[in-house]
């Protein structure tokens, strides 16, 4: 007789990938910030070219936040949808 039954199994793994939501997060504000500060850093050397620099900062965010929004959504299917308790 197993200590852990197949499905309480996949249910202990699921929840810790979704925990691991938490790395991914922590990255993605690291990222983020970092960007931002170069950003500030650009316009503070050429005020003249901030909407440029804005303009590209924006679309790095947005490039960067698509792995958290990734991410997100992954852990909520391992936690509410789950398919692999089905197939034990």
């Amino acid at each position: 007789m197993p200590l852990v039954t197949p499905e309480a199994f996949v249910l202990a793994v699921s929840a810790l990938s979704a925990s691991c939501i938490g790395l991914a997060a922590a990255g993605i504000g690291f990222g983020q910030a970092y960007a931002a500060a170069k950003a500030v850093e650009g316009v503070a050397r050429q005020p003249e070219a901030s909407g440029d620099i804005l303009k590209t900062m924006v679309v790095g965010q947005a490039i960067a936040e698509t792995t958290g929004i990734f991410a997100f959504i992954i852990c909520i299917a391992l936690v509410f949808i789950n398919p692999l308790v089905d197939m034990l």
